[in-house]
């Protein structure tokens, strides 16, 4: 089964990644993922109903944040950090950065464009 709807490169709006990542749930989300990689949708660990993530899910990948793969009745999702980093260079990077810093996440990452590649340190 192929990908589930999501906008091509060119169409990913600015507007849209920020909306998205203005949720904290949706931001654990991408975190999650950021951190653990492609992952099943079940094996999120955020704090709300199934369909509310299903939700979130959604949005995230209208947005063109996330890419959803459908292998039989399990769903993955990852991030489409290329395509953000080609469209929007630093951004994610930054945002990651921020919500670790507010979330108290050990972790330091060092923003792409500031003398790092993007790496948690």
């Amino acid at each position: 089964m192929p990908n589930l709807d999501e906008p091509e490169r060119r169409a990913i709006d600015l507007g849209a990644v920020l909306h998205a990542l203005s949720d904290p749930t949706r931001l654990a989300v991408v975190r999650q993922i950021e951190a653990d990689g492609e992952c099943l949708c079940g094996a999120l660990t955020v704090n709300v109903a199934k369909s509310t993530l299903s939700q979130h899910l959604r949005v995230l990948r209208e947005a063109g944040i996330t890419r959803t793969r459908a292998r039989g009745n399990q769903r993955w999702v990852s991030l489409r950090r290329d395509d953000l980093d080609k469209l929007f260079p630093g951004l994610l990077d930054v945002v990651l950065l921020a919500a670790d810093r507010t979330c108290g996440r050990p972790a330091e990452r060092t923003p792409a464009g500031a003398g790092g590649q993007g790496t948690t340190r």
